[in-house]
């Protein structure tokens, strides 16, 4: 049987009562998620600086393109600054008022920094449709040189976001927010330089077009799953149907309902369940072990389980709802 070893090791009672709730350390958050405070410091500092570097050559050299850029890239330090700022809430304690925490802005950030970026790149299609029918060529070696040292700035920030962005909703929006960035810079480069040497004067329509649809792929992604976190959708990192097969594996349970997995943050997940178990006290080391195979193998760092008999008058008033 596919939890096997589960069964076993909840069937076990070598901890002598010393289980005690799953959540009675921090309610289960045994390894919170990791600081990203210096990369969000160094990575808005050093964009703030290109910022205005931009905006200087841009009115040096009577650029439209670098200054475009400049507003451009000041609308991702926004977003950066979103993103620290969801960071940061989602480690404050809870209170009695928000009994689980502020990290939902976590998941809030995520899904504004996706719409952020998705204009983003819509306000850069469109402008390369308008160019296809106008061809113009790209500024100078001035712009070329800026257009590089953007490339390093932005590549370089996304980089200090790579590992997290795997697992946390929100470090991937920062770090989607800095790859675009870097892949715009690159294109810009590119097709400059290809164009100072043919004269293709379509290229640089053509090559920001195939930029913006690689970021809106991403980016697409990023804006749906956020969305999904939003409407409390079980996050896709997590497959319902093997959790609610180990909980019938628990020793005497005969049936589930109320089954409800949902995103507190884009790091910590909860559970509740009703559980059926006739004829039975509440065992509080099974519990414990419930909760630390939840977390162990699934990732549900905040698991609420409601043992029920079976046994009265009346079924349990949601059995028959939220059972899907």
């Amino acid at each position: 049987m596919a939890h096997d070893h589960e069964h076993q090791h909840l069937e076990s009672h070598g901890e002598h009562g010393h289980g005690g709730c799953s959540l009675d350390h921090g309610h289960g958050h045994h390894h919170g998620p990791a600081s990203y405070d210096r990369a969000f410091a160094i990575g808005i500092a050093l964009n703030l600086g290109f910022v205005g570097m931009e905006a200087f050559y841009g009115f040096a050299v009577d650029s439209l393109a670098l200054l475009a850029d400049a507003g451009h890239n000041l609308s991702d330090v926004a977003g950066l600054l979103i993103a620290w700022a969801a960071a940061w809430l989602t480690k404050k304690r809870a209170s009695k008022r928000r009994t689980y925490g502020l990290g939902r802005t976590t998941i809030m950030a995520s899904l504004v920094n996706a719409v952020i970026l998705l204009i983003g790149v819509g306000g850069i299609a469109w402008e390369a449709v308008l160019r296809l029918g106008h061809p113009q060529p790209v500024a100078g070696e001035t712009v070329m040189w800026v257009a590089a040292l953007g490339i390093a700035v932005n590549a370089g920030t996304a980089a200090m976001f790579m590992a997290g962005s795997k697992g946390d909703l929100n470090i991937r929006g920062a770090f989607l927010h800095m790859a675009a960035d870097a892949a715009v810079s690159l294109g810009v480069v590119v097709a400059a330089f290809i164009m100072s040497r043919t004269g293709w004067l379509w290229l640089d329509p053509v090559v920001s077009l195939a930029i913006v649809v690689v970021i809106a792929v991403g980016t697409w992604g990023l804006f749906r799953e956020s969305l999904n976190l939003a409407l409390d959708a079980v996050p896709t990192h997590i497959d319902r149907e093997a959790v609610e097969d180990f909980l019938m594996e628990v020793p005497g349970v005969v049936a589930i309902h109320d089954l409800h997995i949902w995103p507190l943050s884009t790091t910590s997940v909860a559970l509740t369940a009703h559980l059926v178990k006739p004829n039975a006290l509440v065992d509080d080391d099974v519990l414990h072990r419930v909760g630390k195979v939840l977390q162990d193998k699934f990732g549900i760092d905040h698991a609420t389980i409601q043992l029920e008999n079976g046994n009265g008058k009346e079924n349990c008033r949601l059995t028959h709802f939220h059972d899907t």
